[in-house]
């Protein structure tokens, strides 16, 4: 699936998926409100924090392979 937001996910894994987009998308999106939000529905801070270290890493090695011209392998942007 392309787009998360399209499927049929509970709303406890829709707001983790939501708040990882945002940090995306705006890294000062980060705040104690938002880790309070996600620890209401349900999520403990571990898995937040595991959360937020897989969205940081992805999101670190994406702009390290920009910043220096790295081609993906071949096959890896191709959708399945």
């Amino acid at each position: 699936m392309a787009d998360y937001t399209e499927a049929e996910l509970d709303p406890p894994l829709r707001a983790l998926l939501d708040y990882c987009v945002a940090i995306t998308r705006d890294a000062r999106a980060g705040s104690r409100e938002a880790v309070e939000a996600l620890r209401a529905e349900g999520w403990s801070d571990e898995a937040i924090h595991d959360a937020v270290q897989v969205t940081g890493f992805f999101n670190y090695y994406d702009r390290l392979a920009d910043g220096l011209g790295v081609d993906p392998e071949p096959g890896w942007t191709e959708r399945s």
